[in-house]
């Protein structure tokens, strides 16, 4: 029986803590797309990669995992040396996966809520509502995150549910107001400019960014849980985004 994506992410990913070999054969190593600045391109790259990380005794564990179409999008942490938690994606061509993106930060926390960058449900339900859901969390952070309309958060946030995973947030709507309406010397401090990337399962949607946090040039991985036609929880990662001049390929960050 074939595994679903997925799962066979999950196998590759837990197979950087156990050495087998058998799940990187989901890689077309041939024609693989690294969008990692910091990792060089092709199967010398994944295997010097996977080679380097070996040696640090690492630890993986996927907290969850999910399917859109051609891509699987997992939440992930790592202990390698430090604990970092990250966001895989990986878009899948005749039945393998050929294109990888990351987002990947230090674990921070508990925040101010008592929650971790990873707790929670895992689960994807509400299938049916994968392409509304989809369109909603666009909507929120095209209109809120990036065009600044905080006015408007109380019609995508649920006042009354909304749990934040965020290491330095606390729960509630007025906490998100808070952050968003910090600035420095006149710039917002959570600078978001462009949105690259949607994707969902369900209830589960990935938005991926890009812009400013404290005027450094950042990548935003932002996962949501919607219910009843709000946001209700919210897990991320922010990532520097190493300068061109030290990328060990070509294709940029997203």
């Amino acid at each position: 029986m074939t595994l679903a994506r997925k799962d066979q992410i999950r196998a590759l990913l837990k197979s950087i803590e156990t050495g087998d070999p058998g799940p990187v054969a989901v890689v077309n190593e041939e024609k693989y797309i690294q969008h990692n600045p910091q990792t060089h391109e092709g199967s010398e790259g994944l295997a010097a990669l996977f080679q380097r990380l070996s040696k640090t005794s690492p630890r993986v564990n996927i907290v969850r995992a999910f399917e859109d179409g051609d891509f699987v999008f997992a939440h992930t942490e790592y202990d390698f040396a430090s604990r970092k938690i990250g966001f895989e994606v990986f878009r899948f061509e005749d039945g393998r996966a050929l294109e990888h993106w990351d987002n990947i930060q230090e674990r921070q926390g508990p925040n101010q809520a008592g929650r971790s960058m990873v707790d929670g449900p895992t689960e994807a339900a509400d299938h049916e509502l994968t392409e509304s859901n989809r369109a909603f969390v666009r909507s929120f952070v095209e209109a809120v995150l990036v065009d600044g309309q905080l006015d408007r958060l109380t019609d995508y946030v649920d006042e009354d549910a909304y749990a934040e995973h965020n290491p330095r947030l606390a729960d509630g709507v007025s906490a998100l107001r808070f952050a968003l309406e910090a600035s420095d010397n006149g710039r917002r401090r959570i600078d978001y400019q462009r949105v690259h990337r949607v994707l969902a399962e369900g209830n589960f949607v990935l938005c991926v960014s890009e812009g400013d946090f404290g005027g450094i040039h950042s990548a935003f991985y932002d996962l949501f849980r919607v219910a009843e036609g709000k946001l209700v929880e919210h897990w991320d990662t922010t990532e520097k985004i190493t300068p061109r001049s030290e990328w060990k390929n070509d294709n940029g960050k997203f």
